[in-house]
């Protein structure tokens, strides 16, 4: 407004001129003559003092009679209590302590797989048989000899329970029998390694040699078993929070590739610092009813490492730093019923950060008016208009 009634005094003082001014100066450049420049431009100073000197009052009398004033509009917030719970975001792979690859223990041929890959199977149940090479003839056999050994023993012992024959009759007898009963046993043992069975039950992954082929104690794989039930997350955390990750701390898993998020608790912690990397071990249990969940599959863990019951948030983005590292922000005191207050500067103590919030330790209280928008421009004791007051932080808003 000031700038069009200044623009209008102009084009009327110009126009009242008209074109015999002009010309005159015009005649005055055009003449040459240094006294007459000189003096015409002493006239022309003296006009622009004059006008000068009259837009400062017309100025004046703007200001005294526009009822709207040039103060700065500003957005703020209100401080209030919350719980805050600072989360630590760490990645992890999925595990099972349900998972082995079985290798026999015995040398032979694998005569039999009983199992196809999918199956459901129990423990204990048998899964495939090896070739004993004739050990199951010696066991027949064995105990033809051990059942003689037998009938030997139990007639020499009703004759020494009536004091007939000698004792080193009974006992020759009674050591050839034992003997017998130990033979099938350890064969028994040796037969029992060509069978394969379930260590747990679960689901066969995958048969890993075919049949008719020949297998090593401790060294060929057979096949691959899992159970999907009891899974876990296996995750290495800095050494700087020990103190903060305990068991039974709460845990929110997301799972990117099944778009899953579950909340779990966190069922181990290592008691050991890895000296290569500072970190220990923590395991996370993973509910899995539906078993979508998968052994080697990665997962974003935020895990609950601190909790304040009536913390103050505040975006990051309106604190400002001074030439002594103080870190401030601006509230709003004063406030009068048009909703214009005054700028106060408050020194701040900050805490932990979470996303693009931060909390407050010292320096405000609940239910403080602080400046959001249009923190970055103003300063300290200047009065503005508050356009819009927000219950919500920033955070909460974008929530």
């Amino acid at each position: 407004m000031k700038n069009i009634t200044i623009l209008i005094i102009l084009a009327f003082i110009i126009s009242s001129c008209g074109d015999k001014k002009a010309k005159s100066f015009d005649a005055v450049l055009s003449s040459n003559d240094l006294t007459v420049l000189k003096e015409k431009r002493n006239e022309i100073d003296i006009e622009q003092q004059k006008l000068n000197d009259q837009i400062a009052l017309l100025n004046k009398k703007i200001a005294e009679l526009d009822t709207i004033k040039r103060i700065p509009l500003i957005t703020t917030f209100q401080a209030k209590t919350e719980v805050f719970n600072h989360q630590l975001e760490i990645q992890g792979n999925v595990t099972t302590k349900s998972l082995i690859v079985i290798t026999p223990e015995y040398n032979g041929i694998l005569t039999n797989v009983y199992v196809k890959e999918g199956q459901k199977v129990k423990k204990g149940q048998l899964l495939a048989k090896i070739d004993d090479g004739g050990l199951s003839q010696q066991l027949a056999q064995l105990e033809i000899q051990t059942n003689l050994a037998k009938t030997t023993f139990e007639r020499q012992k009703r004759l020494w329970d009536q004091n007939i024959g000698s004792e080193i009759q009974f006992l020759q007898a009674k050591s050839a029998y034992e003997s017998q009963t130990e033979a099938i046993n350890q064969l028994k043992e040796q037969i029992a390694k060509t069978n394969i069975t379930a260590p747990f039950s679960g689901t066969i992954d995958d048969i890993l040699t075919e049949q008719g082929s020949v297998v090593i104690a401790g060294q060929s794989q057979i096949l691959r078993i899992v159970n999907l039930e009891n899974m876990y997350i296996e995750t290495e955390v800095p050494e700087k929070y020990i103190s903060d990750i305990t068991i039974g701390k709460h845990v929110v898993v997301d799972f990117p590739i099944l778009g899953k998020t579950i909340e779990t608790k966190i069922r181990q912690v290592g008691d050991v610092i890895n000296p290569a990397n500072r970190t220990f071990k923590v395991e996370v249990s993973i509910p899995n009813e539906d078993q979508s969940i998968k052994p080697n599959l990665t997962a974003r863990l935020k895990i609950n490492d601190y909790t304040n019951p009536k913390a103050i948030l505040i975006p990051q983005s309106i604190i400002s730093e001074n030439a002594q590292g103080e870190q401030y922000i601006y509230t709003i005191t004063n406030k009068n019923l048009k909703d214009e207050g005054e700028v106060k500067r408050i020194i701040i103590k900050t805490g932990k950060t979470q996303g693009d919030d931060i909390e407050v330790l010292e320096g405000i209280e609940d239910g403080a008016e602080i400046v959001q928008e249009g923190a970055r421009s103003v300063k300290d004791g200047q009065t503005v208009k508050v356009i819009e007051l927000s219950n919500e932080t920033t955070k909460n808003s974008n929530d």
